[in-house]
């Protein structure tokens, strides 16, 4: 036995090592806390060198890539315009029940123009509409006289009208009307993202290894490098959860107002947040909360469904679009069309994946189509991730049309086709800021400073841009604020 090691020595006094490999209540190593015998503990741990993937693939990129592009920027700022509608019309019309209409400021209704009148809420509880014509014209106001009522009594004292064309008398002059073509001018600003993985030199040369396989494909044996691999794929996730949260600054707004208390910003440099796709939509789109559809969703009936494609209808008709659903939303239209006869999802035509119904279906992609429309629908992760919006419940998705747009580009000049949805990242000939990385410190291979560890950073400049919004819907569970 041990002899004098009880008292003293390279062992703990209850330790006393055997002569032969036997596995004995006195010659155990407690090392949980360094004394006492530990039966639980007398034999050293079975290690798994296989890292356990509890979560799965973990990242949320990917939905950008799946529905947009990625396209330099030079500026500070990307400006575009859209179109505006080709015919006049205005809601909300006031209306005296007599012959007097009050029309908006800066209104382009002209005397003897022929007017639609109408009301969903008339006089009797069914919808009902006139025919018109316009007589004198003030900033604010027009008569109108009736062609076939004597005045406007049979309607509510709220109408919407529309031009429809004009009437004139024999040998008169022309008509007073010069409408201008008018557009609508948007614009959004990068925002800089940035990140950074350090680790000191000492941890670098420590022995220890783990088995990892992870979501950007590579597996091997790593483990420092592991930890920065992880940070990049988060970044890469900050890179398009930024650009799908983003919010403009208030001008009431806390950061607005407290721009000096962040970090690198102040009063002459300061933070404009950027639109993102939430917002964009929130803001010039269509947003549509439970109670839209009785209190249920989207897909809790084809009746329900139908609401979405009169609006549609009354915006761009774009026939392809692409539903990005949380997993309830998206069981609830698969119930919604095995309700229906089974030619309600047979007869897509997948034209946005090159007619293949085999590549849609590989994305993830399920498709039906419902009047003049096809849409493609498929689960989204980023609403369904507990550590993200799956956390939040307040969004159940999204309908984002397919293809391109054409817009007027401010800083080329001239007409561009661009996807509805796409990315502008600031570069150069000088500098791409797409995604940068790179290493600083004295640790694995750089020298650039006596810092005795590797630092590994990130950053990108950019912004989503979301062209003729009007065509996007956002599915809510509750209205937003």
């Amino acid at each position: 036995m041990a002899g004098n090691f009880v008292n003293g020595g390279a062992f703990p006094a209850s330790t006393l090592p055997s002569q032969k490999q036997q596995a004995l209540s006195t010659n155990y190593l407690n090392f949980t806390d360094g004394s006492g015998n530990d039966f639980a503990q007398q034999y050293l741990p079975e290690i798994y060198e296989a890292e356990i993937e509890r979560y799965g693939n973990r990242t949320i990129s990917g939905f950008l890539r799946m529905v947009g592009a990625e396209m330099p920027l030079q500026s500070d700022q990307v400006v575009w315009s859209e179109q505006n509608r080709l015919h006049v019309s205005y809601q909300g019309v006031t209306s005296d029940q007599a012959t007097t209409l009050t029309l908006p400021a800066g209104h382009v209704i002209v005397p003897n123009m022929t007017l639609v009148v109408g009301d969903n809420t008339t006089v009797g509880g069914s919808p009902k509409t006139e025919k018109v014509i316009v007589g004198a014209v003030t900033d604010t106001t027009a008569i109108v006289y009736p062609y076939q009522a004597a005045d406007l009594s049979g309607l509510g004292t709220t109408v919407n009208i529309f031009v429809y064309g004009s009437e004139f008398a024999k040998g008169t002059v022309g008509s007073t009307a010069n409408i201008t073509p008018s557009f609508t001018q948007f614009s959004n600003s990068p925002i800089i993202i940035k990140d950074k993985y350090s680790i000191s030199g000492s941890d670098t040369a420590q022995i220890g290894w783990v088995e990892v396989a992870t979501e950007a494909g590579t597996s091997g044996f790593l483990w420092y490098l592991k930890a920065e691999g992880e940070t990049r794929l988060r970044f890469e996730d900050y890179l398009e959860m930024s650009v799908v949260e983003g919010e403009l600054a208030d001008a009431a707004g806390g950061f607005a107002t407290n721009q000096n208390l962040v970090p690198g910003f102040s009063a002459t440099i300061n933070g404009k947040g950027t639109e993102g796709l939430f917002a964009a939509i929130e803001d010039r789109g269509n947003v549509y909360t439970n109670a839209d559809f009785g209190g249920t969703g989207a897909g809790s009936g084809i009746a329900e469904f139908d609401v979405i494609l009169k609006q549609l209808d009354t915006q761009g008709a774009i026939e392809e679009n692409m539903l990005f659903l949380d997993r309830d939303t998206n069981l609830a239209f698969d119930d919604m069309l095995a309700n229906i006869s089974s030619g309600g999802s047979g007869g897509t035509a997948y034209g946005l994946f090159e007619n293949s119904e085999e590549m849609a279906l590989n994305l993830g992609f399920s498709g039906f189509r419902r009047g003049s429309y096809d849409f493609y629908k498929t689960d989204w992760k980023y609403l369904n991730d507990i550590s993200t919006r799956g956390g939040m419940d307040d969004i159940d998705g999204v309908l984002i049309p397919a293809g391109t747009s054409t817009v007027y580009d401010q800083i080329l000049g001239s007409n561009i086709r661009r996807p509805f949805l796409h990315v502008r990242y600031r570069a150069s000939q000088a500098d791409d800021r797409r995604m940068k990385s790179w290493i600083t410190g004295s640790v694995g291979g750089a020298a650039t400073s006596d810092l005795d560890a590797m630092e590994v950073h990130f950053l990108s400049e950019r912004c989503l841009c979301v062209q003729a919004a009007n065509n996007f819907v956002l599915f809510t569970s509750s209205p937003v604020v």
